[in-house]
Formats: structure tokens, C-alpha cells, sequence
């Protein structure tokens, strides 16, 4: 199951920086996870000072949705 950011992010990057495999992007509002790519880890869900991660079985399908769409367009998707 991969991890789902809500709307409670506030880009702090904090996740970002702990992912192993890079599944983070930033969008214009906050930092979405790339199902594709997140192997579940859980470091981000520790990290985030804000509790804005869980994973895809506690999420809304507003977030998993928005986290699926986002991490394909966002620019740092291409980085």
C-alpha cells in the first residue's frame, strides 16, 4: 500500500528528504507521493511534523486520487 499525502501538507520538504526511492513531488499546493513508485516504507509517515501522511487504506479517494494525478504532472516529476 503505498503512503497518501493529505491536505494538511505544508511543503516542508521533510518528507522529501527522507524518501529512499524519491516517490515526492511537489505540486503547487503541497508534496503528493507517486504510487508508482513509493514502496511503503513508512519513513515519511514518521517524519512528517505535520501528520499529513498515511497510508492508502486510511486515506480519503480525494487524496489517493489527488496524489496519483498530481505526482504525474508535477514538474519534479521529471527531475
Amino acid at each position: 500500500m503505498p503512503s497518501v499525502i493529505n491536505n494538511n501538507c505544508v511543503k516542508c520538504g521533510a518528507c522529501a528528504a527522507i524518501c529512499p526511492v524519491s516517490a515526492m513531488h511537489i505540486s503547487d499546493s503541497q508534496y503528493v507521493i507517486d504510487p508508482d513508485t513509493c514502496i511503503d516504507c513508512g519513513a515519511c509517515i514518521a517524519e512528517c511534523p505535520q501528520s499529513a501522511i498515511c497510508n492508502d487504506a486510511e486515506a480519503s479517494e480525494e487524496a489517493i486520487k489527488f496524489n496519483a494525478e498530481q505526482a504525474k504532472v508535477c514538474p519534479s516529476a521529471n527531475d
